[in-house]
């Protein structure tokens, strides 16, 4: 199981509901993940919930009038000032300049000259997730991007990323950070440029069937590999993430 107490910089290191109806979404990702849920007041008479599982922080989410559903995927960096700076030095649009999140960490947000978003995160009391590459929790994230060897080159210089594209894959590329594989990007012409998480699960094969009634439905069919079995997912409120069964890293 893998449990966190750090995060080594250029690493996914936490995933963020943004959600138009908070407690439909609780109820949906419980079910699915067997999540439980710690609400933290925040200010201007906000929550923000903490998703955890087997006791350990593996996700957040909260409500928001303002953005359309979607999931925030997070990297964590030394500083969030020098990222964001770099970040706009090689064409990202910064949408949020670093700023604390209370005692937590200090974060900003930007999206790649593609218009995928991203946050980073330089962590203080909150290191991101506690569980991962288990269960119900974070295993892995993909860019989908309309122009691959343009990412290469903005993450590469941003994080120091590398890559590898698999053959016979349609362009698929394994993002590598300091030699341990830390997530994908999938060349795609169609639908906006976006990171998307991927949730651990015992059994994808039986979530297919049950999609349908927790108001959710899958996004095509279930992608198997000689490692595991993805579905991407669209939860009811329209976020969308990818479920993974199979192999997992420490």
């Amino acid at each position: 199981m893998g449990e966190r107490t750090s995060h080594t910089p250029g690493t996914f290191s936490w995933s963020e509901l943004v959600t138009s109806d908070a407690d439909a979404a609780k109820a949906f990702y419980a079910q699915l993940f067997g999540w439980a849920y710690d609400d933290m007041p925040i200010p201007e008479d906000g929550v923000y919930t903490m998703a955890l599982r087997d006791g350990k922080r593996a996700a957040a989410l909260f409500a928001s009038d303002d953005q359309p559903p979607h999931w925030n995927c997070y990297v964590t960096v030394t500083s969030a000032d020098e990222t964001a700076g770099k970040a706009r030095e090689l064409g990202a649009n910064v949408l949020a300049d670093p700023f604390d999140v209370m005692d937590a960490g200090r974060m900003a947000v930007f999206t790649d000259p593609a218009g995928a978003s991203l946050c980073v995160w330089e962590a203080n009391q909150h290191i991101g997730a506690e569980l991962v590459n288990a269960t119900g929790a974070l295993t892995w994230n993909d860019l989908l991007t309309p122009d691959a060897e343009a990412a290469e080159q903005f993450y590469g210089g941003l994080f120091g990323w590398t890559f590898q594209e698999m053959p016979d894959a349609g362009g698929y590329r394994v993002i590598s950070n300091g030699g341990r594989s830390n997530g994908g990007m999938m060349p795609r012409a169609d639908g906006h440029p976006a990171w998307v998480p991927y949730f651990g699960h015992d059994d994808v094969a039986a979530v297919a069937g049950e999609l349908e009634g927790l108001d959710a439905r899958p996004l095509g069919e279930v992608i198997r590999m000689p490692q595991g079995s993805i579905l991407p997912v669209m939860d009811p409120q329209g976020a969308v993430f990818s479920i993974w069964t199979g192999l997992y890293e420490d």
